[in-house]
């Protein structure tokens, strides 16, 4: 899934702290893996939100949101 690289990074010590405690993570790396996956997927939700009123897509909610009928024997 994801190959992961040893690095050395200067971050603001009470920066780290902090998001450790609201993430109530104990490991340094878990919050920062945490929260760059979290950045990237909130960035990520922004990017389709601009995309909107855009793409014009011929869709009919009603019928797609209906379940398919089940056959009965």
């Amino acid at each position: 899934m994801f190959s992961y690289m040893r690095t050395t990074l200067d971050v603001p010590e009470s920066l780290l702290n902090e998001a450790q405690r609201l993430l109530q993570f104990k490991s340094k790396t878990d919050t920062v893996i945490f929260s760059l996956r979290e950045l990237i997927r909130k960035k990520r939700i922004e990017e389709l939100k601009e995309l909107a009123g855009l793409i014009r897509l011929d869709v009919d909610l009603d019928r797609s949101r209906r379940r398919p009928r089940r056959r009965t024997r």
